[in-house]
């Protein structure tokens, strides 16, 4: 992608490149240029409209600022909801009939790194060709707006009320959580009173975690990318399910009753079988090309088709567009259901499995085992430049490991959207075999770029 979009908007370290003060103003000014040239109506705002979140990050303050100085520069109005989901945003945008929406995260990265992701008027993430043109405006002259076409800001109140209201009425009325103990783990982050209040709310006895954000805790051995302490916690507690969020909640991870750690594939499994017998699924479901192999052969003998889409929740999205499919996601928690909601959303997919326990009267632990995982190994591999993917020992290497695992493995080797790394993801039946061959490619990658 051209310019400093990477797979989910703009992501660094804070006061480094594109999150630099005035990095993020120029992003407003070129930002606010598009939206009030391409897609305005004057006739339903005098000023075009801009809905902004945040999680709880301590830098959260100082973008957000940033961004209202551009945007009210360029004749752009302000609505700051403070912090809310990642979905919130995405809501409030459709709902409040804004211009455009903008989340201030980075998601489940470390504190001291921010990021803002951009949505369109219907609450979708931004095409790839719009970050490109506004990529290309921020390195050109930008009109700014007349002293009397300024735009203003205010606070909105009850965003995060309006948002919980939201995510209730996707579960069904004739349903409740009343019985249930469960474990809520909201990473310090932007979920940390919205989930537990929501789920409290529709009859669940909750033990929260990660619910007393300080601005630098946010992820911090906590949330979705360290859920362990959640699933020890459910067997402490003797709790029904746990529900992992990240900073900005778009992600879920699940721990059973047992606390056994339950990643997205197996999420989308157990919704997967959940809509096909309630005769709701439509299209392929679409995950990536890091799902596992177990659930591809879990689909296809239950009859559902499988697509694998680039990793990244906007290219799962545009796959199921092109499909008409209702259910998408990966393997890190992004799950999309568009008959409920417009972009990835933890809440509202945590509300879904919590549906089919409340309706079947079944165990986390029944539902979240569709299948048995292939074995799979992750590396990340740091200060290693991607164009050692091209490399011709690289390939060639590639080649030889991807015809020698055949039809019982899989290997992706590529570099990371949001982090400066490459991964190289390998499976196999044989977790011998699966040891060698990441041997052999870690290998390679690392003599090519010594």
């Amino acid at each position: 992608m051209a310019g400093i979009f990477g797979t989910d908007g703009v992501r660094a370290r804070i006061n480094t490149g594109p999150m630099r003060a005035e990095a993020v103003v120029r992003l407003a000014l070129a930002t606010g240029r598009w939206f009030a040239d391409n897609n305005h109506s004057e006739g339903r705002n005098a000023n075009p409209v801009v809905v902004i979140g945040k999680d709880t990050r301590l830098s959260g303050y100082m973008l957000e600022s940033a961004l209202v100085a551009g945007f009210n520069s360029i004749g752009i109005s302000c609505r700051l909801l403070g912090p809310v989901p990642t979905a919130a945003v995405s809501y409030l945008t459709h709902s409040m009939r804004a211009d455009f929406g903008v989340m201030i995260s980075a998601s489940h990265n470390p504190h001291h790194d921010n990021g803002i992701k951009l949505f369109g008027p219907d609450g979708s993430k931004l095409a790839d060709q719009i970050e490109e043109e506004i990529s290309e405006l921020m390195q050109g002259s930008i009109a700014l707006a007349e002293a009397e076409k300024l735009g203003r800001a205010r606070r909105i109140v009850n965003s995060a009320q309006r948002y919980m209201e939201f995510a209730k009425a996707t579960f069904d009325t004739s349903l409740s959580l009343a019985g249930l103990h469960l474990v809520v783990d909201c990473a310090h982050g932007a979920a940390y009173r919205t989930a537990p209040d929501t789920l409290g709310e529709l009859g669940a006895d909750i033990l929260a975690m990660g619910v007393a954000p300080d601005g630098l805790n946010i992820n911090l051995e906590c949330g979705a990318t360290a859920p362990k302490v959640m699933a020890r916690t459910v067997c402490d507690a003797k709790a029904d399910i746990g529900i992992c969020l990240d900073g900005d909640a778009d992600r879920l991870i699940l721990a059973d009753e047992k606390g056994t750690i339950c990643d997205g594939d197996q999420i989308l499994a157990a919704l997967a079988m959940d809509m096909q017998a309630r005769g709701i699924l439509q299209g392929p479901v679409v995950g990536t090309v890091m799902s596992n192999l177990g659930l591809e052969r879990c689909l296809a003998d239950a009859g559902i088709a499988f697509e694998r889409a680039p990793v990244g929740d906007r290219y799962i999205a545009q796959r199921m567009q092109e499909t008409g499919s209702q259910l998408g996601g990966e393997p890190s928690g992004h799950i999309l259901l568009p008959h409920l909601t417009r972009t990835g959303d933890g809440l509202i997919a945590a509300l879904q499995i919590l549906a089919i326990m409340a309706r079947s009267g079944r165990k986390a632990s029944q539902i979240l085992s569709s299948f048995t995982p292939v074995p799979q190994k992750l590396v990340n591999l740091k200060d290693i430049n991607k164009a050692v993917l091209e490399h011709p020992d690289v390939k060639a290497e590639m080649a030889a490991v991807t015809k020698e695992l055949g039809e019982e493995g899989r290997i992706l080797l590529r570099p990371s959207g949001t982090e400066p790394l490459i991964r190289v993801m390998v499976e196999a039946l044989d977790e011998a075999r699966l040891d060698a061959a990441m041997q052999r490619l870690v290998a390679a990658l690392k003599t090519v770029s010594a």
